[in-house]
């Protein structure tokens, strides 16, 4: 018999607040008079104490309800059940009930069902033999008019008894409790994946990377999670961290550590890595007297650690500096931006963005609270996915954003992203971009707005004509995620693409002759047809896919006296420029003019 608890132990799991669908994790199914105040008892106690929420007993029923709606109600309301069979739970017509309702559960809603056969054969279960032979011989008798019934319940116990369970003979209850327990939280670990809104596309990158823990290996493991900003690196890590964490003596997820480490320092990380490991207040002096001990309390420890969004090498030898720290068969997870911290990781997974059927269901349980949006917002909802390019943050952003509003709302932050891109999404972008040194932002601002998806090798020249160490630098932004490069092309996700022609709209908002770099026609246009040119262009790139007619002041390349970079393809003069600056170290013009450059050009540096 089965009845609710509304306990709800906190713990790191959260499955309470994460799991919307059901009310209950779990729901267990016993005979009292065999296990309630034994088996059962400790059961659940155990699942209390993980947190997991379990319904149990009728002593909470509300009264004035029917028992059997409310309890058939907490069945479907459950996502687990576990089921105790015990040598008299066949007697019970209640029990019986219960378990034919769970079946019918686990075949409409994919409910998950747990056999535990309490000191009784499963094929006794299956077959009905011994005491579950003489439950159904009384069964029988009682019901002749409602054979129907008993067939039914005869059915439930073969289904049950054919599922994988736990056969409970002359062995220690509380291994089985224990295993009994992290098969639980391991099964809803993917049930928070499935269901919750911030978690689309994990399930299988989570069980990708949980291959790469090799859980069963006595090693310590360090695995890096790489990919850009937005892509999911955190959202991923947690899941893992669910899925795993009953494997290992204690367990510690450090969040942001780029942002604690910039504002506190590290010594608070240490010291809360020491509290959640070891379940000790420590004092700690200073950085060098926390790795001393981490070092010497955490070797002989199988511990799991997370450590997430980290932008500096300090910070890992601070936190994690080497495998020998911690005990045999400890995994550490390091979440960042940059490939190049994870040298001594044994494993690196990168985050790749959502395919589109993936950011369409992630967009709709955002903007919609449902797993695919109405008729009459499919296309506007395409648009969106569109938009983000398979990146979660955007997707989350703008889902928000657009939750319950109209048609015409969509449709107008639509054409509004096309000229102002969303702010909080670039603004969580551009930390990237804050972190490289200044030739590296050069390349990128460059490679973003003038070389997206072009060759590498011309790519590669360029930058060397212009002095900027391409070789160095390209690496740089690969392994920050900023670009993604091949053997025959260098690209840029679209989104960042856009945070680095805000960066550059942002240097003069108003006055596009202002800025370094110009790349669009109309920019372009307006400096070189108005002369509003200035010694601050340092690059143009004009690149237009038809041939267009432009009456340009042939005075407007005097006042650029450090433009380095100009391109122009498909671009016919009515009028040819008098100068040229001498700057110049990359000069294109396709289809120029004229049969001769002005004299003022020094070919020689170019």
């Amino acid at each position: 018999m089965a009845s609710m608890s509304t306990e709800e132990a906190l713990s790191l799991s959260s499955f309470s607040s994460s799991t919307p669908r059901w009310k209950y994790n779990v729901f267990l199914s016993f005979r009292g008079e065999d296990t309630r105040n034994t088996f059962t008892d400790h059961l659940y106690d155990a699942l209390k104490k993980k947190g997991i929420i379990t319904f149990r007993d009728e002593e909470k029923l509300e009264t004035g309800k029917s028992v059997s709606l409310e309890l058939f109600k907490a069945i479907e309301d459950s996502r687990i059940a576990v089921v105790i069979l015990s040598k008299n739970y066949a007697f019970s017509t209640w029990c019986l009930d219960e378990l034919e309702k769970i079946i019918v559960c686990m075949k409409e809603k994919g409910m998950i069902v747990l056999p535990v056969f309490y000191d009784v054969d499963p094929s006794d279960v299956r077959k009905q033999l011994r005491t579950f032979e003489k439950a159904f011989v009384a069964h029988e008798e009682r019901f002749r008019e409602n054979m129907e019934k008993v067939e039914k319940w005869k059915a439930a116990l073969t289904e049950v008894a054919n599922l994988k369970g736990w056969h409970l003979v002359n062995r220690p209850e509380s291994t089985i409790i224990k295993n009994i327990v992290g098969d639980i939280w391991h099964k809803l670990s993917y049930a928070f994946s499935e269901c919750n809104e911030d978690q689309v596309g994990t399930i299988s990158r989570g069980e990708k990377l949980e291959s790469c823990l090799a859980i069963g290996s006595n090693d310590v493991r360090i695995i890096g999670i790489w990919g850009m900003g937005g892509i999911g690196k955190t959202t991923l890590a947690r899941v893992v961290f669910r899925m795993v964490s009953e494997n290992f003596e204690s367990c510690c997820f450090l969040s942001n550590v780029r942002e604690e480490s910039e504002k506190n320092g590290l010594v608070p990380l240490q010291k809360l890595l020491i509290l959640q490991l070891l379940n000790e207040s420590i004092s700690i002096h200073d950085v060098d007297n926390g790795v001393f001990t981490i070092k010497n309390r955490l070797r002989h420890k199988r511990i799991l650690l997370i450590l997430d969004d980290v932008n500096q090498l300090d910070q890992l030898n601070k936190l994690a500096g080497n495998h020998i720290w911690f005990g045999s068969g400890s995994r550490i997870i390091i979440t960042t931006r940059d490939k190049h911290l994870l040298q001594m990781a044994d494993e690196i997974y990168e985050v790749e963005e959502l395919d589109d059927g993936e950011a369409l269901h992630l967009l709709s349980l955002k903007a919609f609270k449902t797993d695919h949006p109405p008729k009459n917002f499919l296309e506007l909802s395409k648009d969106v996915v569109r938009y983000a390019k398979g990146l979660p943050l955007a997707i989350e952003i703008l889902g928000s954003f657009l939750f319950n509003r109209g048609v015409d709302i969509w449709k107008g932050t639509l054409k509004r992203l096309k000229e102002f891109p969303e702010s909080s999404i670039l603004q969580k972008l551009k930390i990237g971009y804050d972190g490289l040194q200044e030739t590296e932002q050069k390349i990128f601002l460059y490679i973003a707005c003038f070389f997206n998806h072009e060759e590498k090798n011309s790519v590669v020249q360029t930058l060397h004509y212009l002095g900027l160490y391409p070789d160095v630098g390209l690496r740089v932004l690969a392994d920050k995620s900023l670009i993604k490069m091949n053997d025959f092309e260098v690209c840029v996700h679209d989104l960042l693409q856009e945070m680095c022609q805000e960066i550059v709209r942002e240097e003069c908002r108003e006055d596009p002759g202002k800025r370094r770099i110009l790349w669009s026609f109309e920019d372009i246009n307006s400096v070189l047809k108005n002369n509003t040119g200035t010694e601050a262009i340092q690059g143009m790139a004009l690149k237009l896919p038809e041939l267009k007619e432009a009456n340009w002041n042939p005075e407007s390349f005097s006042k650029m006296r450090h433009l380095k970079l100009l391109i122009i393809d498909n671009v016919h003069l009515l009028r040819d420029p008098k100068h040229l600056p001498d700057s110049l170290r990359v000069f294109i013009w396709s289809g120029y003019s004229s049969t001769s450059l002005p004299s003022s050009l020094h070919l020689t540096v170019i």
